[in-house]
């Protein structure tokens, strides 16, 4: 602000991001544990998700979570996007989802499942030809569609089992992956049809109009704190599923806005000043009411400001050994397994302790065995990769081309054509899709993936659906929000 005052230009995005020094990575972590902390209330003790009470029933400590793992993913899906061919892009994407969820699918099937069927019946009679069996649990889910969630008639005794009535889902937050794989799909068509590189105000405008259609049912709700309205289901569609409406708008709005961001990076402005306003915003909006309307932006400033103002030396935690993804896809059913075998008698501190631990031991398990592993196939042997990110280092620019001043032959200070030419490279659409590095070291960071978003799960359907929230991932959204689906795993929102 001050800055303004006096005449010069505020530090932007683009000025202050680095892409080998930024919080993204401790923040996508942070948010994974957050989630498991919001569960924590429904999975272990069958009451509302941590934090829906002291935000006025508009959102919850999980669904923030998810709100933020959208708006990062944006961001750093389109900044992958900007950098790669289609082929390489879809690539990227293919091995880090699948190969962690696949073998997430099986260890939940023939790991969790079996031991879950000994405690409750004391043997594994029906286990395996059960009409919702872990067969059918794998085959079912092995497209990510999650249109199976529970396996074998089993966790109905759980906290969650009675909430929802019935067996109950083993890993419920995998329901998020269709909205990540539609986004991911929406930013291929945007590579493919160039309209990222040539027309990055298509996605301002989707991005617009996304609040637009926000705004729109907030002004339409009866009170400043309602929760957004539901419009039923988009699809089905092929292979993936149906999309509730409403989680599809909200999601949407995040993802897209994040990938604006990364777009105009050089029109945003990065500061202390706007950072307060932000807070401030959002506290109000999550007491007062309006969160819908005024807290969405601000909460997703505020994340986009800690990325680029955290201390340097947070961007060292998930750079070599990236836990996120294994934490969302593990902590689930660790979280269940945990509630079955009466891990709540230990309270809710303890409950959550025994939850971050247990899924922090599976992530890293998936982390070294399978999802680094996959990861080296982008580009060959792990040697060959290292040397490649090492070559692109060395040849990519780290500073985006700014204007050059010379002095004019009278010796008055003056901008020579190139120089011209040069500051003019700031509104081009190359400066646009090239953020600087911060760093100009010559050391080329080890390659790693870190744009796959990891979410909270919703509640459950009745008649075996698949796990809803406020908004039902199967697409079958209910006409009516009850007291009763307040408690569910997933907060109706974004």
């Amino acid at each position: 602000m001050q800055a303004w005052f006096n005449g010069q230009r505020s530090p932007t995005l683009q000025g202050r991001y680095s892409a080998r020094h930024n919080a993204f990575g401790v923040l996508r972590l942070a948010m994974a544990c957050g989630v498991i902390i919001a569960h924590a209330g429904p999975l272990g003790f069958g009451q509302a998700n941590v934090g829906a009470a002291t935000f006025g029933r508009q959102s919850d400590l999980g669904t923030m979570c998810l709100y933020g793992f959208f708006l990062i993913s944006g961001f750093l899906i389109t900044d992958s996007a900007l950098r790669s061919t289609l082929r390489q892009y879809v690539r990227a994407r293919v091995l880090r989802v699948f190969p962690g969820l696949w073998v997430c699918l099986l260890v939940t099937a023939f790991v969790f499942a079996p031991l879950a069927a000994l405690y409750e019946n004391g043997n594994l009679d029906g286990f395996w030809g059960h009409p919702e069996g872990p067969f059918d649990y794998v085959t079912t889910n092995i497209l990510a569609s999650m249109e199976q969630f529970p396996i074998s008639g089993l966790l109905a005794d759980t906290p969650y089992g009675q909430i929802v009535g019935g067996p109950s889902a083993f890993d419920g937050s995998l329901w998020t992956l269709r909205y990540d794989l539609a986004l991911y799909a929406v930013v291929g068509i945007l590579v493919v049809t160039s309209v990222l590189h040539r027309a990055p105000r298509a996605v301002l405008v989707l991005t617009v109009g996304s609040y637009a259609l926000i705004l729109a049912d907030f002004l339409a709700a009866p009170t400043w704190t309602s929760r957004p309205a539901q419009h039923g289901a988009i699809g089905p569609f092929p292979l993936i599923g149906s999309f509730a409406a409403d989680w599809t708008l909200m999601l949407g709005f995040f993802f897209l806005l994040g990938a604006a961001a990364r777009l105009y990076a050089h029109r945003v402005p990065m500061t202390s000043e706007l950072a307060v306003l932000a807070g401030v915003v959002l506290v109000g909006s999550l007491w007062l009411g309006g969160f819908f309307a005024v807290g969405l932006p601000a909460f997703a400033y505020l994340v986009l400001f800690a990325a680029v103002a955290l201390p340097k030396r947070l961007s060292t935690i998930s750079r070599r050994n990236d836990y996120t993804y294994g934490i969302y896809i593990y902590g689930f059913p660790v979280q269940q397994m945990v509630a079955l075998f009466g891990g709540a008698r230990f309270g809710m501190l303890g409950y959550i302790v025994l939850s971050l631990l247990g899924a922090l031991l599976f992530a890293a398990l998936s982390w070294h065995l399978v999802e680094r592993p996959a990861l080296g196939l982008k580009t060959g042997s792990g040697r060959a990769r290292h040397r490649v990110a090492r070559q692109a280092a060395r040849r990519r620019p780290l500073t985006t081309p700014g204007p050059e001043t010379v002095r004019s032959p009278e010796g008055r200070p003056g901008t020579s054509r190139a120089g011209r030419h040069q500051a003019g490279a700031r509104h081009s659409r190359s400066a646009r899709n090239a953020l600087p590095v911060r760093s100009t070291s010559r050391r080329a960071s080890r390659s790693r993936e870190t744009d796959l978003t990891f979410l909270v799960a919703p509640g459950r359907a009745p008649q075996g659906a698949a796990p809803t929230g406020s908004g039902t991932p199967s697409g079958q959204a209910p006409t009516e929000r009850s007291d009763r689906e307040q408690i569910t795993v997933t907060p109706s929102a974004q």
